[in-house]
């Protein structure tokens, strides 16, 4: 960073990318599939450089032969060869394999897995079912730091069950009713696998020690069942992370699932336009685990008694790497990381986001209202990203910016947050009667959380009018706000910066706060 508090580009960027630290990988073999995760850096955030999957049903037929298919493990290790491959070219360091259910079980496990360390040329570690658990609501924690109830990653080979509390995990247990174990164990008949479900589930600890309303669910057959939540009810956001639905609800669309199995099997619901809106946009190899899956889900959502459901896009890859970070970047907020990494690569000043930080803390205090912890950290993240669109065309700046906050992979947000800096965004580059795609997310949040979102984006556009972007002029510029007065205090030495724009800016923001009158006095 030079010593005007601009980012010094050439040390900051390296293909777009933080160019100081090094990527990690994560080759993560399932029942259903085996998937290479490259992060970009090992940290409190985790973006993937690359991310791919081959559906190779390792789970197919262990229940019953206790070992994996030659042909499921010839194409998983040609699967895998390739990853081998991308490692190599990525020059990734560091490289995690674990395999979880599949392997753990079959006899053969041990000896495939001598294959996967040779083809990878990495120690690879089989997860025991405790070990599953306890990942997996590590990487809850990892992306919900605030979530307590109970985690369920449901894979092809097994479920696990665990409880999460004061961003710590206990209870880890697990169950042979992955998707994949399920329909080989019921002989694929929904009756026999509603028994199978509901006879496991009894002997759970952890549901039947259950206290908590929220259930967290983990895996891909959970993600396309909260997709198609998202499909048939016209959320305004497609994306899983963070998502949270009525337990009701929930039931209504596994038994809707439930009730059409042969159909959806058969994939006669498409063609005759059937009773299951919406599971055209599910994939057609999903869709027959999506219906055991729902079984999972029913009974899960019974025996547990839970009122709500949270939807989770992280899980044991990202658990198992949150446990090997060092205590103190644990401890770090995952949102404001991801939004001081995205100021460091994309805004012009780095430090005077953080002044804008402070200034909007100010005029917020002079108001007179009080923020908890949850609204001072959103704020703080939407200072932090405000100056994101600064590199794109005047007219299309807005749009750009709302899109990157509201459908971009920050984590440790949930929908309504991202809508209330989607907000913030908006007003700050297109004032308040903007016309955005920030619109279509307002019903996620309340009247009182927008207004306070488009406060604070018409306080940062007229802040950029005074600063420019420079650092060093918010920290010494001032409010007073009375019943009938907005009044900004200018320093007598900063009484160039006094222009019809400026003055139009805080007319407007008097006018939002319905303040009668606006001036600048200076000091």
């Amino acid at each position: 960073m030079t010593d005007n508090g601009q980012t010094d580009q050439s040390n900051a960027l390296e293909g777009g990318r933080v160019s100081d630290m090094a990527s990690v990988g994560v080759l993560d073999i399932g029942s259903n599939s085996v998937r290479l995760v490259v992060y970009e850096h090992f940290g409190r955030t985790l973006t993937p450089l690359f991310n791919e999957k081959a559906n190779c049903t390792l789970g197919r037929g262990v229940a019953k032969d206790k070992k994996i298919a030659p042909e499921n493990a010839s194409k998983a290790l040609k699967a895998i060869a390739r990853f081998g491959l991308v490692v190599k070219l990525m020059e990734v360091k560091t490289v995690y394999i674990i395999a979880t259910s599949a392997v753990r079980e079959a006899s053969n496990g041990k000896k495939f897995m001598a294959g996967v360390e040779l083809l990878m040329e990495a120690k690879g570690h089989i997860l025991s079912g405790a070990q599953e658990a306890h990942y997996a609501a590590r990487g809850i924690i990892f992306g919900i730091p605030d979530f307590e109830g109970v985690v369920g990653d449901l894979g092809g080979g097994s479920l696990e069950l665990s409880m999460v509390g004061s961003k710590k995990d206990f209870g880890g247990e697990t169950h042979a009713l992955g998707v994949i174990r399920l329909e080989d164990d019921s002989g694929f008949s929904i009756s026999k696998a509603t028994k199978i479900a509901k006879k496991h589930l009894e002997k759970s600890t952890v549901l039947n020690k259950n206290r908590h309303e929220t259930f967290c669910a983990i895996g891909g057959t959970w993600r396309a069942f909260a997709l198609l939540m998202q499909v048939r009810s016209n959320y305004p956001l497609h994306m899983v992370q963070n998502y949270q639905v009525s337990a009701v609800d929930a039931l209504k669309l596994a038994q809707e699932l439930i009730e059409n199995k042969e159909l959806i099997e058969n994939n006669e619901l498409i063609e005759n336009n059937g009773e299951v809106a919406g599971i055209e946009t599910v994939s057609r190899s999903r869709r027959p685990l999506l219906v055991y899956g729902a079984v999972v889900m029913a009974a899960v959502l019974e025996r547990g008694s839970f009122k709500n459901i949270v939807f989770s896009s992280h899980g044991v890859r990202e658990g198992y790497l949150f446990d090997r970070l060092d205590a103190r970047e644990a401890k770090k907020d995952p949102l404001i990381v991801a939004s001081e990494e995205i100021c460091y690569l994309r805004a012009r000043s780095v430090v005077h986001a953080g002044e804008l930080v402070k200034f909007s803390a100010g005029f917020m205090k002079e108001m007179g209202e009080e923020e908890n912890s949850s609204q001072q950290r959103l704020r703080h993240a939407a200072c932090l990203l405000s100056d994101i669109g600064w590199r794109g065309h005047r007219d299309y700046r807005g749009e750009q910016s709302v899109d990157l906050v509201a459908y971009s992979a920050l984590i440790g947000v949930d929908h309504p947050g991202r809508a209330f800096m989607a907000e913030i965004l908006a007003v700050r580059y297109m004032g308040l009667n903007h016309k955005s795609s920030s619109q279509q997310l307002s019903d996620l949040m309340g009247e009182k959380t927008q207004y306070r979102a488009r406060t604070i984006g018409a306080l940062i556009r007229l802040a950029y009018v005074l600063s420019g972007a420079m650092p060093q002029i918010l920290p010494k510029i001032r409010f007073k706000i009375t019943t009938e007065k907005l009044i900004l205090l200018l320093p007598g030495e900063y009484s160039f910066l006094d222009s019809l724009r400026l003055q139009s800016r805080l007319a407007q923001l008097a006018q939002h706060l319905e303040i009668e009158r606006s001036e600048i006095n200076f000091i």
